[in-house]
């Protein structure tokens, strides 16, 4: 009876010990994707959201359910969006990641697109500006993707 007992409690620890243990291997890949910095504009604001590992490529969902959102080349500036929530037209979250191609460098495209002069390229009226002079094109499809959307607040952080 005392043995029973004692491998009742034994056996309790051990699971008690693997639940503990997978929680703790399973935070530090939460805290990765975690909420970031400044992600993308929408119409100058600034937005961030929180990494997932959501892939819609290939699903065959419509076109039409997702927002666009255009990825600019690494070391230019921040991405830009059409919507976020409380937008028309905003699809909650639902991504289709479009390559920006700057064909006469960065510098041109801000020189014609930067409608408010605050020296971003932070609404998708802009990006349109640039592209319209010759110095953005719009690229494929890099992916589709879902995440939320979270206003950056206004001191950066």
């Amino acid at each position: 009876m005392h043995t029973t007992r004692i491998r009742q409690l034994l056996g309790a620890a051990a699971a008690a010990a693997l639940t503990v243990g997978g929680v703790l291997a399973a935070a530090p890949a939460a805290n990765a994707a975690g909420v970031g910095g400044a992600s993308f504009w929408v119409d100058g604001a600034q937005y961030r959201t929180v990494g997932t590992p959501t892939d819609f490529s290939g699903t065959g969902a419509p076109a039409g359910s997702f927002q666009p959102i255009y990825a600019f080349p690494e070391g230019t500036q921040t991405n830009v969006a059409t919507a976020a929530p409380g937008d028309p037209g905003y699809r909650g979250g639902r991504w289709v990641v479009t390559e920006v191609l700057l064909p006469n460098g960065y510098p041109a495209a801000l020189a014609s697109g930067d409608l408010d002069g605050d020296g971003v390229l932070d609404s998708d009226e802009e990006l349109w500006a640039a592209a319209g002079a010759g110095d953005l094109a719009v690229g494929g499809v890099l992916r589709y993707f879902e995440c939320p959307v979270i206003p950056l607040p206004r001191n950066g952080g």
